[in-house]
């Protein structure tokens, strides 16, 4: 945790904070997509419920005081009183109640998260109770801003909620108010004067600004023109080393609690070829995950082949290895079920897609690695709102490299991408395999609703096997979390969702 010394503890008011973010969003807030721009900048404009620390444990935001009842079946929240929306209006218990309903139909996570919501009742402006059908251990750590934003229902209700342009020109309770979105170039954030905890924010501004070449990203931080990046938004990962010697800069790589980092390898399993197992899993042995994470992380990746990655080591099952890299025996399994190599030394073709929060390098990798074994993969690359209609609306892939996260918990990071319920053409950041397996449908909604943590963790434990097994992904483990901040900024990430958090806390040292 990078903190102020006692000298100059004392946040100052002022400054303009100039981020770099990459790839640039579809939207900002984070309602009907959790896409990486839209989760990071949303915050800072909307609020949750409630935020965490680095242990996840839940704090205050906009409610104040939560309690569940004995049967595990109500939430009572007590909201925040005095709390503005950026236009004025009062916020109520109304915005907690149609948020809530709203993101169970529209965000792809919201679907599980919230699935259990039968209604949210509000006896008074001030008191929202949730009401389940079943118990969902994992509610209470889901409803921060960067997952579970709360929107302004006077704005929002009676109309398209995936069209309405408060997704791009938002109205919060949050710490900066959307002032203007210049497409191709930046985004400005001004301080809300009336933000309900005083004195933050201490900022006057934030730009956010998208800068696609990493060279010019690494220039700008390294001029001092830039103060913050994260990520794919920051410097190449072979700048990472010369970055560590610079007297202008810090590099923090904590890794968000909240978030996770993980990284995957998909198949899609309406492509005829791909549907047999044994042709996954040649593909699987052609692959060197460990030198993946050498070479296109340099080795600042965790790797890791379960789909519940080391970062929730309560239920991560650290048995489950990697396929053996063994091309050979790729090649003699590809032969065996039916794809033997035909003219110019070719079995089939794939199309590679990857989301832009992979580097391209990472594609380049498997393609290489397929070449090998007979297959043409062929790259294709997309800016990041063509990356999502590809995969996802027009499923035009047969395999892509993705960056779904695990999360705080996996019923809400690792079950909507192998939950057959959770997949729907269009639904971005869901089931992008068209996995579909009774036995792992039943443990993962079995793990939903367990309140026993030993008999929850052996029924991750169990799922982790089984697709393990059907291989209907290839996992690749926690990608490298790398921040680049100017020395003169603090406290940028002091809760448990680092970037994805408020800024509200951010000042420069003097």
């Amino acid at each position: 945790m990078l903190a102020a010394p006692a000298a100059w503890a004392q946040p100052r008011q002022g400054g303009t904070l100039n981020w770099l973010v990459n790839p640039v969003p579809a939207s900002i807030v984070p309602l009907t997509t959790t896409a990486g721009g839209n989760a990071e900048i949303g915050p800072k404009i909307v609020e949750g419920l409630l935020t965490y620390d680095y242990e996840l444990k839940p704090k205050p935001l906009l409610a104040t005081a939560w309690s569940l009842s004995a049967d595990g079946l109500q939430y009572t929240f007590t909201l925040r009183k005095g709390v503005k929306w950026h236009d004025g209006k009062d916020f109520t218990s109304a915005d907690v109640a149609f948020s809530i309903l709203t993101l169970k139909q529209v965000h792809p996570r919201g679907r599980g998260t919230f699935a259990n919501v039968v209604e949210v009742r509000t006896p008074d402006p001030y008191t929202a109770v949730v009401v389940l059908s079943k118990p969902a251990p994992f509610l209470l750590t889901a409803l921060a801003a960067t997952e579970s934003p709360i929107v302004p229902k006077h704005l929002y209700e009676g109309t398209d909620i995936a069209a309405s342009k408060y997704n791009s020109q938002p109205i919060g309770t949050g710490p900066f108010v959307f002032k203007e979105w210049v497409q191709g170039s930046h985004i400005i954030l001004e301080r809300n004067p009336n933000y309900w905890d005083k004195p933050k924010p201490y900022l006057d501004r934030v730009v956010v600004r998208f800068v696609l070449d990493a060279a010019a990203r690494a220039a700008a931080l390294e001029s001092g023109a830039a103060d913050l990046a994260n990520g794919t938004g920051g410097i190449p990962l072979s700048d990472v080393e010369r970055f560590r010697k610079l007297p202008g800069v810090e590099i923090d790589t904590r890794i968000s609690p909240y978030l996770g980092s993980h990284q995957q390898i998909y198949f899609n399993l309406d492509t005829p070829a791909l549907q047999k197992v044994e042709v996954r899993r040649a593909i699987a042995q052609a692959i060197d995950v460990n030198a993946f994470a050498k070479t296109v992380w340099y080795g600042l990746g965790t790797p890791s082949a379960s789909p519940i990655g080391k970062g929730i080591s309560r239920y991560h099952d650290a048995s489950i290895q990697p396929y053996p890299y063994d091309p050979k025996a790729a090649e003699a399994a590809l032969d065996a079920a039916g794809f033997k190599r035909g003219a110019g030394g070719t079995r089939l073709k794939l199309r590679v897609l990857y989301n832009p929060f992979q580097e391209r390098r990472a594609a380049d990798f498997v393609r290489q690695s397929l070449g090998r074994i007979g297959i043409d993969a062929a790259v294709e690359s997309y800016d990041f709102a063509t990356y999502v209609t590809k995969a996802y609306t027009e499923r035009a892939f047969d395999i892509t490299l993705e960056s779904l996260t695990n999360l705080f918990d996996p019923t809400v990071g690792v079950q909507r991408v192998f939950w057959s319920k959770n997949f729907k053409v269009g639904l971005p950041f869901s089931n992008a395999a068209h996995y579909v397996n009774p036995e792992v449908d039943r443990l993962l909604e079995a793990a939903a609703v367990e309140v026993d943590e030993s008999k929850r963790r052996q029924l991750f434990v169990d799922f982790q096997q089984i697709v393990h097994r059907d291989v209907p992904s290839i996992e690749l483990g926690a990608n490298p979390a790398i921040t680049v901040l100017a020395k003169k900024v603090r406290d940028y990430g002091p809760t448990g969702e680092h970037i994805r958090g408020s800024f509200a806390d951010l000042y420069f040292q003097p």
